[in-house]
């Protein structure tokens, strides 16, 4: 069974480390030092590197972790990645099956992996939001979503940035109303406060929180359709949130 942690980097970012018999892989290592002093203090040796997308505060670590026979698994056009992947692909890691997601939208070439339970979702979903859409489309970034709210609903969410706070904030905007949404919001609150990690969520909880993953539900078209009322279609209304998010403060 591996083991699961998160260590904080940079304003609201996360290395997750998976581990088991002290060796270790680790999910887009921003920031080098962080990683390498945990490795130190828990005795353990990195095994390989999982990449989700280009962008440097998922990657920056890379040049001083890269080392002769270190698999570093990740889009082709990375500098270090020496086992490139286009998703759909199967790995084994430490024991366990993973697979290899093409999740465009974020960016063109961005994967999220799937694996011993846990979702390693980088900038696609995250708790109570998603990413920017940067590169792809909207319809893109939208499909990326559908193909992994399809996964088991006990899956852990281990995204890539302490957003959930924000999130949660334009959810109660779109869903003011949900419970399920009211109760989450109350609880990450208590969290923060604590200077706890709010992540990994889980799916379930995603489900029915999320509006990037709730496109579908009534209450949420009706509040995306007062943003752009042409907003018809669940692509649609993922669209209009999504605009409406980014400039949402």
């Amino acid at each position: 069974m591996l083991k699961i942690s998160a260590i904080p980097i940079f304003t609201d970012n996360y290395i997750w480390v998976l581990e088991q018999n002290h060796k270790v892989i680790a999910v887009d290592p921003g920031d080098a030092a962080p990683l390498q002093a945990w490795l130190s203090a828990q005795h353990c040796t990195l095994a390989g590197i999982l990449i989700t997308h280009h962008h440097a505060d998922h990657t920056a670590g890379l040049a001083d972790l890269a080392q002769d026979g270190l698999p570093i698994y990740g889009p082709a056009a990375i500098r270090y990645i020496n086992r490139p992947l286009l998703g759909g692909e199967s790995l084994t890691l430490l024991g366990e099956n993973f697979r290899v997601l093409a999740t465009p939208g974020h960016t063109l070439d961005h994967l999220c992996y799937y694996g011993a339970g846990a979702l390693f979702s980088g900038d696609t979903l995250f708790s109570g939001g998603c990413g920017r859409v940067f590169e792809g489309s909207m319809a893109q970034m939208y499909q990326s979503l559908q193909t992994l709210s399809q996964l088991p609903s006990q899956t852990l969410v281990c995204c890539t940035h302490e957003y959930t706070m924000s999130n949660l904030q334009f959810a109660l905007t779109i869903e003011p109303e949900n419970t399920a949404l009211q109760s989450r919001a109350a609880e990450v609150a208590q969290l923060r406060a604590a200077e706890q990690f709010s992540l990994p969520s889980t799916l379930s909880i995603e489900l029915a929180s999320n509006p990037f993953l709730r496109c579908n539900e009534p209450a949420v078209i009706k509040m995306a359709q007062q943003h752009n009322p042409n907003a018809n279609s669940p692509a649609q209304v993922f669209a209009s949130l999504r605009e409406w998010k980014n400039n949402f403060r």
